[in-house]
């Protein structure tokens, strides 16, 4: 489990770091395509990656949803703590006390240390005490009004996640001001600050659902204090300027890539084990690999291999212990179709196996065996630079049955979000 939370930490991380640093060079650069799509007649091409440009997209993109998806979310709060129970019950540690501030010690320690920041000290201070200032009043308004019980019962403050919104909020100020050196300035920032919300639902103080809408309420604030601040003092106070270098993006570049992605697993399927048992799937979690090298820029071969987790609920009884590991690799063509210059959309048809290891549900002996797999998806792309990508992916996928005693197969539904290295 301790891999899991890991490889989930870098994915997450390493997807909003960089958007974030986009979002950063798409406020005071532009871009320059060469090949089919710098003829520049395409009017969709232009309403596309304008909106992408907006600071109302900048703004909105990330923090919108994760506050909508951890409010859908709520309703399976108790089944990903079933998860936590079984996987680390007496797990306890007070570093996320700690961490929520650390994206804050590297900000000042390279501002003190005289390394060039986005802003002066003075238009600095103003937009992060803007950010915490609305932070604050959202976080502590709603906790306040919802008295939702913290898991662990001790009080009726759960919602939302104060830790979270806070090392969500350092995070997107520590990116604002420092991202253009790197991307991995980003990766790094939200990694700490995914760890530390992870850290929350491990100890047991929070709901999943507490979390995800405390990281966007820390980003959505920092977003709007720097805004205000940006209105106030408008040119002044900027030390690095608004120049950047303007980034050449080639349209007809095949779209190889290796990714990282993260789903859940939604149940459509119900079927019987045999003729008194009866056993459909709840929702679950997916990490996956996924790597594709195009032969041009529409047709590719690749491959993925993922992680899975799903609770099993057995003749309509849902326990704790209804849960189970499985894991998939398969391979087949991919597609790609350019929208504009940094939008696409895809699909894939993959064939493959999965395994099952040994599992007990109830009375029931299951698992320890590879069946055959066939899954189809489709994603929405985004170009954040020439050599790294964000989507939104679906999958559906038809695996066989974990037992013997039955021939009805798995349907899977699994959506989530994915970051890829473009080579």
């Amino acid at each position: 489990m301790s891999r899991v939370i890991s490889l989930f930490i870098l994915i997450f991380g390493l997807h909003i770091g960089s958007m974030r640093l986009e979002a950063q060079i798409l406020s005071t650069d532009t871009f320059k395509v060469i090949g089919e799509g710098a003829q520049g007649s395409l009017p969709q091409d232009r309403i596309l990656d304008h909106l992408s440009q907006t600071r109302l997209f900048q703004a909105t993109y990330i923090g919108v949803p994760l506050i909508a998806v951890g409010i859908i979310e709520k309703q399976e709060d108790t089944k990903f703590r079933q998860l936590r129970n079984e996987f680390m019950p007496q797990f306890h540690h007070s570093i996320d006390n700690y961490t929520q501030y650390l994206p804050t010690a590297v900000l000042f320690g390279l501002k003190t240390a005289g390394v060039k920041s986005r802003s002066l000290w003075g238009r600095m201070l103003v937009s992060d005490a803007l950010s915490m200032t609305l932070m604050t009043c959202v976080v502590q308004g709603l906790k306040h009004t919802t008295n939702i019980p913290r898991p662990d019962g001790s009080n009726s403050h759960s919602f939302p996640s104060g830790h979270t919104a806070t090392a969500f909020m350092t995070a997107t100020m520590l990116t604002k001001e420092y991202g253009y050196i790197s991307p991995w300035v980003g990766v790094g920032a939200y990694s700490i600050a995914t760890a530390t919300g992870l850290m929350r639902v491990a100890n047991n103080k929070h709901w999943l659902s507490d979390v995800l809408v405390g990281a966007g309420i820390g980003v959505i604030s920092t977003e709007v204090g720097y805004w205000i601040a940006d209105k106030i003092f408008k040119n002044k106070g900027l030390e690095i300027g608004n120049d950047r270098s303007v980034e050449t993006i080639d349209f007809n570049r095949n779209p190889s890539c290796l990714g990282l992605y993260m789903g859940i697993n939604l149940p459509l399927s119900k079927f019987d084990i045999d003729d008194t048992h009866a056993l459909r799937t709840s929702s679950g979690m997916t990490i996956g690999l996924d790597g594709v090298y195009f032969l041009n820029r529409y047709i590719g071969i690749g491959g993925r291999a993922t992680v899975s987790n799903l609770q099993f609920i057995l003749n309509d009884t849902q326990a704790p212990s209804n849960t189970f590991d499985f894991s998939t690799i398969a391979i087949g063509p991919y597609i790609s179709f350019p929208l504009s210059n940094r939008w696409n959309v895809g699909s894939r048809l993959l064939v493959g196996a999965v395994h099952y290891p040994q599992m007990t549900i109830g009375d029931l002996q299951l698992g320890h065996r590879n069946e055959l797999m066939v899954g189809s998806g489709a994603s929405m792309d985004y170009l954040i630079h020439s050599q790294l990508s964000g989507s939104l992916f679906f999958d559906y996928n038809i695996q066989g049955p974990p037992s013997v005693q039955s021939n009805e197969y798995i349907h899977l539904f699994t959506f989530g979000a994915k970051v890829a290295i473009r080579f």
